[in-house]
């Protein structure tokens, strides 16, 4: 499936934000590539799992924020370029985070040394301790940035960010390339990531 959002029109835009709504209910509910558009998020066909190839890759715009176990580091989603980024929006009072978040762990352990990396970025936790005992609870080793306001979200244009868990899918050259909005399992993001692992640089 494809999704360009250049020009989106006022009823692609209600659209958005109907779909947007629909899918809180499904899930727990928050709130150098100068030649790629900037990404613009539109869910075609009210899809969950929505992939983009060749042209229809945009560049991801910079996430940022504190480190979730170190209010004096800022990690970034430039930090990895070059990397399969595999970026997964949670929460510890989320439900379905809870099962997911070993599955993204598993798939970290598996194709680390492939170049694949995760990168959580933890929302509506307003106390920094409980989502840091989550991580150790679980084992998790990846990085997560703290975003209690989700203010690192936005801008991602269009974007569901009241829909948590969602997941973002980055290519090594910083490209938008799978966008899934529900919790996963390792078997359903490996394929997808030793894919794209397999492709150029550049």
């Amino acid at each position: 499936m494809r999704g360009r959002g250049r020009g989106r029109s006022l009823g692609t835009r209600l659209a958005a934000a109907v779909l947007a709504g629909g899918l809180a209910l499904t899930g727990c509910s928050t709130g150098d590539s100068s030649a790629a558009t900037s990404f613009n998020f539109v869910a075609p066909g009210g899809k969950t799992d929505i992939t983009y190839t060749g042209a229809d890759r945009q560049q991801m715009p910079e996430v940022s924020g504190e480190d979730l176990f170190d209010a004096d580091k800022r990690i970034s989603s430039e930090d990895f370029r070059g990397k399969v980024l595999v970026i997964n929006i949670w929460g510890q009072w989320c439900g379905p985070c809870r099962t997911e978040a070993p599955e993204l762990q598993d798939v970290y352990e598996q194709t680390k040394d492939d170049g694949v990396r995760v990168l959580g970025i933890d929302v509506r936790d307003f106390d920094r301790s409980a989502p840091q005992d989550f991580m150790r609870n679980r084992g998790l080793t990846y990085p997560s940035i703290y975003d209690p306001s989700g203010r690192s979200l936005i801008g991602l244009t269009g974007y569901p960010r009241n829909v948590v868990p969602s997941t973002i899918i980055v290519d090594k050259q910083g490209r938008v390339a799978a966008v899934y909005l529900r919790d996963l399992l390792a078997s359903d993001i490996l394929p997808v990531v030793r894919d794209l692992a397999k492709e150029p640089d550049s």
